[in-house]
């Protein structure tokens, strides 16, 4: 087991004194890598490529067939063990042997059907178990990157952003959104990439007045937004990057647009560093964007973590007050967006450290004007 993720589970064990549990049942997947380096995916929500079952003294995999091999290969120093029916059936049989009274369970992943079948199963064999709701208990160290992490997130943005300016150079008139973001996709995959952070939106025109738009068949026409929101994983971390472009010159509404959201984009990175609010540095985005003549036209939040995840915490959101602590990963993405027009976001990513913030991207000015 590497010195990392020894320390990772240092201070899982830590917390479990803390809240009295015997031991943490872990089925998220990517906390699951985090404290093993077990890759097994999720396929779907109620499929599942194992559990870790971390006690004071034991680390256990829990695992099927499919994984059996990959488990042994990659996490190093857990007890694995395949089960030959389900995870429902082993469970008791592995409190029992690590002596478990109080298992946490995470509560964002485990449903109430599996639930159900957990508690039934152990209260057959050893009533004394006694399944516990837990939050975040993994979450919270992973909002605080390693430089080994940071180095990771800079591999996935840079592969991203060559991606990017390849598929820049093709973009005509006549394009539909699909095969801008099949290129996109393609581009990534060639260059390398794991995967694809999330699908890739391209919206053109109206259309990117929905921030979250899925690419359609409309045909891309000079003089009119056309935003790309993409990322790529390398290494199992997540790039994550937004940019609005327009074929030709831009008129005036869109320079107006996009030289507001730049701004607030900028000012907001100027505001972040150790102990900044992230509802300050929302509210500071959010202020310029309505002072500017379009107060309402930007609903979302201002910016999330990243990681292992495309979303995480820490969030920039006028909700949820969160500190900002050094080697925090976060997005920078104001957006403005008016129905029957259009929509422009521009994001970055940054990492928080004590005196500032460190942006990511590639640093040179970014024209938004491009070929066809």
């Amino acid at each position: 087991m590497n010195s990392i993720i020894q320390k990772r589970i240092t201070k899982i064990r830590q917390t479990l004194v803390e809240k009295e549990l015997d031991a943490l049942m872990v089925s998220v997947q990517e906390n699951r890598y985090y404290l093993s380096g077990f890759t097994g995916e999720d396929t779907q929500f109620d499929e599942s490529a194992g559990v870790l079952i971390i006690s004071n003294r034991h680390l256990v995999l829990a695992t099927d067939s499919r994984y059996e091999l990959q488990a042994q290969a990659e996490a190093v120093g857990f007890d694995i063990v395949c089960y030959k029916k389900s995870l429902e059936k082993e469970l008791p049989n592995i409190a029992n042997a690590l002596g478990i009274h109080r298992l946490g369970f995470e509560s964002v992943r485990l449903s109430h059907k599996n639930h159900s079948a957990y508690a039934d199963a152990l209260s057959k064999v050893n009533p004394s178990v006694q399944l516990t709701p837990t939050e975040n208990m993994v979450e919270t160290l992973r909002q605080i990157k390693s430089e080994d992490e940071i180095h990771r997130t800079i591999n996935a943005l840079q592969l991203a952003e060559k991606a990017f300016s390849q598929v820049l150079e093709t973009i005509r008139p006549g394009m539909t959104e699909k095969q801008v973001a099949w290129a996109m996709e393609k581009a990534m995959r060639e260059a390398g990439a794991q995967c694809l952070s999330f699908p890739v939106i391209v919206a053109s025109g109206p259309n990117s007045a929905l921030p979250h738009a899925i690419p359609t068949d409309r045909k891309l026409a000079r003089g009119e937004p056309i935003l790309i929101d993409w990322g790529a994983r390398l290494d199992e971390y997540c790039s994550d990057t937004t940019r609005t472009v327009v074929m030709g010159e831009p008129d005036d509404r869109f320079k107006k647009v996009f030289d507001t959201v730049v701004m607030a984009r900028d000012i907001a990175i100027s505001a972040i560093k150790a102990g900044a609010s992230g509802t300050q540095v929302d509210k500071i985005a959010r202020d310029h964007i309505n002072q500017n003549g379009y107060e309402g036209k930007f609903g979302h939040s201002l910016g999330h973590g990243t990681g292992l995840a495309v979303h995480e915490a820490p969030r920039l959101s006028p909700i949820k007050d969160e500190r900002l602590e050094p080697g925090m990963i976060v997005t920078v993405e104001p957006g403005i967006y008016l129905p029957g027009w259009g929509g422009i976001r521009m994001e970055n990513q940054i990492v928080v450290r004590e005196d500032g913030a460190q942006v990511l991207n590639d640093p040179a000015p970014f024209d938004p004007r491009v070929g066809g």
